[in-house]
């Protein structure tokens, strides 16, 4: 049977994060997993981060000086940084990293660029070069193929294509989430996970940020990329059934 848990430490030799499972290695270490969330305070991000903090982890929010954050559980641990005057010290000190930024609907074609794509692409590369043990991003359904998107939507398709193309050139171990549409209501913890879904209807903020959650530490699915929406597997069951 597959470990349900990865050792993302294990190669940096810093200690297991999962010593249950990786009980051979004769690593030692906590269980904590220290998570950069990059787009921290946003809607999906600040859900992720309370996430990471029930799961035990120590989630690292990235934020702007002018970030709300308000939003994020007592105590997180802040990291101060703007995605479009990124530092390669960003990822210092952390086992995994998530980019969950996105530069809003209400932003213009420019800042689009710096942050979906720009953002996403100079955060990949701190972390290859730091050899962070896992790169989770968020994606969008259509970003395969950015040319079958509509007008409205089309040039934001181009950008988390170009990311993620990005991210599949690095050298670096990365899971690719690629949601329906979002919706603000309660998470139902039921989802489906699979190449390709139908993408009629919408999936939960709180259901996207289960599975990015559970995408940082399950064994067996680097290199995945998949599409989600509601369904009728249980995250943790869904994210299990794509390990090799």
């Amino acid at each position: 049977m597959r470990p349900l848990f990865f050792c993302l430490r294990a190669k940096r030799n810093v200690g297991c994060l999962h010593p249950l499972v990786c009980q051979d290695t004769k690593l030692t270490g906590d269980m904590n997993m220290r998570i950069l969330v990059a787009g921290a305070t946003g809607n999906t991000g600040a859900r992720l981060v309370q996430k990471l903090t029930d799961a035990g982890h120590v989630p690292v929010a990235m934020a702007r000086e002018s970030s709300d954050t308000s939003v994020l559980p007592a105590g997180c641990e802040l990291r101060m940084a703007d995605l479009t005057d990124l530092k390669d010290d960003v990822v210092r000190d952390v086992d995994a990293v998530v980019f969950a930024a996105g530069s809003g609907g209400h932003t213009g074609k420019d800042m689009t660029d710096k942050v979906d794509r720009d953002g996403a692409i100079a955060l990949i590369d701190a972390a290859a070069k730091a050899k962070i043990g896992r790169f989770v991003m968020l994606s969008s359904v259509g970003a395969d193929d950015p040319s079958q998107g509509s007008d409205g939507i089309r040039h934001y398709l181009e950008a988390k294509h170009a990311a993620d193309a990005h991210l599949q050139k690095s050298d670096m171990p990365y899971v690719i989430v690629r949601p329906i549409s979002l919706s603000n209501e309660e998470g139902k913890g039921f989802v489906t996970l699979a190449e390709h879904v139908d993408r009629d209807g919408q999936v939960t903020r709180d259901d996207v940020a289960a599975v990015l959650s559970a995408s940082v530490w399950q064994a067996g699915i680097e290199g995945k990329v998949f599409e989600m929406k509601e369904g009728d597997t249980s995250v943790v069951e869904a994210i299990a059934e794509l390990a090799d």
